[in-house]
């Protein structure tokens, strides 16, 4: 049997049985009665130790092979053990253990799986601008092209060196964000401050197409990372403009309560289909009103910075038609 291969329960057992032979050889000196007593007791106690080592060895045996077929894939088998005892403590601490492995692993393959994923998404929208940009240098190699055509040319490659640099450092910095290596900083700043900053950028797209721009901001103030905030107030704007028609308006409103400090960025523009509101945040995701320069990774950008300062962004559909976006800052963790 297997059980006297193990070498605990033959030096166990070696023990049992010399200390019954020494009792019973001292016993003699009584009676012989005294002896034989002494030789049934120790062979009792060999008896309940055998049946018992063997219970608990047996039980240890099917708990070997049970988390052996575990960590092979076989999720169906539980170790736990509701029991009292050492060997039952031990199996409910491998139960944890187990679960806690099989969490971190499923985690593992979905990072995995989102990673690959990303990786594809990234090749597939840098290799359009890529070829574009081949195909201008091969159009610039060609001997009796125009002046005009070799500005033009220029002009084209110009615009898409920009956007593959615009892809480029989103990306990075949906990264560094991602892997936890961002350190928001916690500064009390003004609203207006923050939007001022964030509408610099687009002041001039702004009035290429006539746009308005309506702040309703008074003395409200925010608890957050001034920068990295201004770059994700910046993308939804950019965003309502780019889905506003040429002389339509973009309102921006604050409100302070002693929970939260509300923005709420809203255009006059189509909206949002409903089929994208819940997709407007994922990565390289491209609505059906989406323009074709778009990458569809602006509010995915905005929607990481916020939420990595635990504040909440929120798109809908306005009363009064036009995409809405509401952003909230809380002024202590919810």
């Amino acid at each position: 049997m297997k059980i006297f291969r193990n070498k605990e329960f033959k030096t166990e057992s070696a023990v049992i049985l010399i200390l019954t032979a020494v009792f019973s050889v001292l016993s003699t000196f009584f009676s012989p009665l005294a002896a034989l007593v002494a030789a049934a007791f120790g062979v009792c106690i060999f008896i309940v130790f055998y049946f018992s080592a063997k219970r608990r060895y047996e039980r240890m045996e099917k708990l070997t092979d049970d988390i052996d077929k575990i960590l092979h894939g076989n999720r169906s088998i539980r170790i736990d053990d509701n029991l009292e005892g050492e060997l039952s403590v031990l199996q409910n601490e491998l139960s944890k253990m187990l679960i806690i492995l099989n969490e971190q692993n499923d985690k593992l393959k979905n990072e995995k799986k989102f990673l690959s994923e990303s990786i594809a998404d990234i090749s597939h929208q840098l290799r359009t601008p890529l070829t574009s940009i081949n195909l201008i240098l091969s159009l610039l190699h060609e001997p009796d092209i125009t002046e005009g055509k070799r500005l033009e040319l220029l002009h084209k490659l110009s615009q898409l060196i920009a956007r593959t640099d615009y892809l480029i450092n989103v990306l990075l910095k949906i990264s560094k964000i991602d892997a936890g290596t961002v350190t928001f900083e916690k500064d009390t700043t003004s609203v207006r401050q923050l939007i001022d900053k964030a509408v610099e950028p687009l002041e001039v797209a702004l009035e290429l197409k006539g746009q308005k721009l309506i702040i309703e901001i008074k003395d409200e103030q925010f608890c957050g990372d001034l920068n990295w905030t201004i770059e994700a107030v910046s993308n939804i704007i950019k965003n309502c403009h780019e889905h506003t028609p040429a002389g339509g308006i973009i309102n921006v409103k604050a409100e302070s309560t002693p929970i939260f400090t509300e923005i709420t960025i809203n255009d006059n523009g189509s909206g949002i289909d409903k089929d994208d509101l819940s997709h407007i945040f994922d990565r390289f995701y491209k609505g059906k009103n989406s323009s074709d320069n778009s990458f569809g990774i602006g509010l995915a950008l905005a929607q990481s910075i916020i939420t990595g300062q635990d504040g909440t962004i929120k798109a809908s559909n306005g009363i009064n038609g036009g995409a809405q976006f509401t952003i909230r800052f809380y002024k202590q963790t919810v």
